[in-house]
């Protein structure tokens, strides 16, 4: 790797984002990414990576063409895109300051404030200039800036959001403890990752799409455990698996393992909502719907959850006993899906 180093100035070296070791073991090259994994705590992540996805300047290149390409629009501001994330998010916060890390061109934060408008305060936050200005055009509050040195006050914030986020981030932990300390006592931070352990990476293996540059880092259940007890303020509340999408799986197992374009995922996103919104699938939709309960009680759906409460009076539930309720209640949750 150090020849890699010294011949591409563009590449950054880095630690496990989740110990913080600097000793690991290659597992596997994708083409010119190179995936390690930490011999003391097992995590997986990219070693090395390019600057520009160290330091965020890549996504803002990238909002034209992809996040703002007419499909990715049409699937992301579709009503079944988050579905499931806004009945979790609406579980364990009903009101209150909503900032959503990542945000993109808006679409998870539109969506909470018309399913349940006057009942939040929120704002977005992203380094994807492009990306922010579509959100602005939907109504969205933003904030251009990283959110390591956003000026929002400690203690101020109702729930932090990280919707497919903390993977793309050389450094996750940071994020993590400045969310502890933005959030009020008994305020609540989601975190949704791909599941480095999920039936579709059992499956494809290499050949999975999104093990791509733009993804840094690759959670289990067990190192996402591992990253979040780092932050002794934030109690895990609910952990569960969620999301199933075999016709990724249908495409990945027909093709040769090369990067796919970022036009052809946005085609996919939108093809794959329109088959939610169809009524002629309702039965296939009940189908997956229960196949993809039984996957994520079982922790193989293609995501990892976790709802972390920050500590304060009245805490509530701790994991031991929720998490199990919490995955009747998604899996519950998704079956209803097909009925919408």
């Amino acid at each position: 790797m150090s020849q890699d180093l010294a011949s591409n100035p563009s590449l950054v070296s880095r630690p496990c984002p989740v110990c913080g070791g600097s000793s690991s073991t290659e597992r596997f090259k994708k083409q010119t990414l190179r995936i390690v994994g930490c011999d003391a705590c097992s995590m997986v992540f990219a070693d090395p990576i390019e600057k520009g996805w160290a330091d965020g300047s890549y996504y803002d290149q990238l909002s034209g063409p992809f996040y703002l390409s007419q499909a990715k629009l049409e699937g992301d501001y579709a009503t079944p895109r988050f579905a499931r994330e806004l009945r979790l998010f609406r579980r364990f916060c009903t009101g209150g300051t909503v900032l959503d890390v990542g945000c993109s061109t808006g679409a998870f934060l539109y969506q909470l404030g018309a399913r349940f408008p006057g009942d939040y305060e929120t704002m977005g936050i992203d380094v994807a200039g492009p990306a922010l200005d579509h959100a602005a055009s939907r109504g969205i509050r933003v904030l251009r800036e990283s959110y390591l040195d956003t000026p929002i006050s400690d203690g101020s914030l109702s729930a932090v959001t990280f919707w497919a986020v903390m993977e793309h981030l050389e450094n996750p932990g940071h994020f993590l403890a400045k969310t502890a300390r933005l959030l009020k006592p008994n305020g609540v931070c989601f975190l949704l990752v791909p599941n480095y352990r999920s039936l579709a990476v059992r499956l494809l293996g290499q050949k999975y799409r999104y093990i791509f540059p733009q993804h840094v880092n690759y959670f289990s259940r067990s190192t996402l455990r591992r990253f979040v007890s780092g932050q002794s303020s934030l109690t895990p509340v609910l952990e569960t698996s969620m999301h199933f999408n075999p016709l990724v799986i249908a495409q990945d197992w027909r093709g040769r393992g090369e990067f796919v374009a970022d036009r052809d995922r946005a085609e996919l996103l939108k093809r794959t909502t329109a088959y939610k919104q169809s009524k002629a699938m309702m039965p296939l939709k009940a189908v997956l719907a229960g196949v993809e309960a039984l996957l994520g009680s079982i922790q193989l759906a293609d995501n990892c959850v976790m709802v972390l409460r920050k500590s304060g009076e009245a805490i509530g539930s701790r994991l031991s006993r929720d998490d199990s309720v919490g995955r009747e209640v998604i899996a519950k949750q998704m079956l209803a899906q097909a009925e919408e």
